[in-house]
């Protein structure tokens, strides 16, 4: 039960699969109340009924963007498909005296300067405060976390291969989220100049090649980097810079094996592994996995949430 001190936050479009992740990790916070939960086609209908983690009788309700801000909770979660966000922004924007936490977990503000960019293990030290707050895509965040600590010693784009669970596609009917279509199937798309190739891109500030694919498994990604390096290392070398780069982040698990999707879901961290290096010293493939739901969207969105509001970064997530 949230105490006196608590924080309201409501979300809109909670009735896809992160905001029901993200309503989990809420029911588990001792300082943070659900204000609304917003869904056109669940209107009326009542939260506990559709998430056993809440206990509550909150109802969805089917808000327009002004009344979203007329409620006046100190956090907004956007959890819409891309293009959506900035209507609600600019609702929120024209109440005189309110200034919200938003977290926006789609694409519309993560080329935004003006918005903090919160992938904590590597933007934590450029938090200033912001109120605006985007959240990196899955993909994005499997890639930036598998290079970064190689970064400094790319002799190239790095080319990352990226297979997804269906829930990635959202829950809007497409082939890239229909079952029968994927059964037995790997299905390419966005081979050029996908978005969490871009986003990447300027995140890392090198070069990213994104070739992204959606099999038949419900949830978690698993990327797949070959980088170049400008000199030869040793395996040994390169194992160390991860673990030594992410030695106090218990979110990220450095392992020796190259990790599975089976073993990531429903999991809050990353695991990265499988460091395998070519004859010559320098060429090294390492893999990393990620819920994509979770460490890739709900549990990144609930990390930036607490740091905004002073909390500590892992309140109300589960982890080793």
């Amino acid at each position: 039960m949230s105490g006196a001190d608590a924080k309201t936050i409501g979300i809109v479009g909670a009735r896809g699969h992160t905001g029901a992740e993200l309503i989990r990790l809420i029911a588990r916070h001792p300082h943070l109340e659900l204000a609304f939960v917003s869904s056109r086609e669940l209107a009326g209908q009542r939260l506990a009924d559709h998430n056993a983690d809440y206990r509550g009788e909150l109802r969805y309700e089917n808000l327009s963007h002004e009344a979203v801000a007329a409620k006046r909770a100190d956090v907004v979660v956007l959890a819409l498909p891309n293009g959506k966000a900035l209507e609600i922004v600019t609702a929120i924007d024209a109440i005189a005296g309110y200034d919200p936490v938003i977290v926006d977990l789609s694409a519309d503000y993560r080329f935004d300067a003006a918005w903090y960019y919160g992938l904590p293990e590597l933007t934590r030290n450029q938090y200033r405060g912001q109120r605006r707050i985007s959240n990196p895509g899955c993909y994005a965040t499997a890639m930036q976390l598998a290079i970064a600590p190689l970064k400094d010693l790319l002799a190239g784009p790095p080319a990352c291969f990226g297979v997804s669970g269906y829930s990635g596609a959202g829950t809007t009917p497409s082939d890239k989220n229909d079952p029968a279509k994927l059964q037995n199937n790997l299905m390419p798309y966005a081979l050029v100049g996908h978005l969490h190739e871009r986003e990447a891109t300027r995140h890392l500030g090198v070069p990213v090649e994104f070739m992204p694919h959606v099999a038949p498994h419900f949830r978690g990604i698993t990327v797949t980097a070959n980088l170049w390096l400008t000199q030869p290392m040793t395996l040994a070398a390169i194992q160390s810079r991860y673990a030594d780069k992410y030695r106090d982040e218990p979110l990220v698990d450095v392992i020796d094996e190259a990790p599975w999707v089976s073993h990531i879901a429903h999991r809050h961290d990353v695991q990265i592994g499988g460091f395998a290096l070519a004859p010559g010293g320098k060429r090294v493939v390492v893999v990393a996995t990620i819920d994509n739901l979770l460490k890739g969207a709900a549990t990144q969105a609930m990390q930036n949430i607490n740091l905004a509001l002073g909390y500590h970064e892992l309140e109300s997530i589960p982890h080793e």
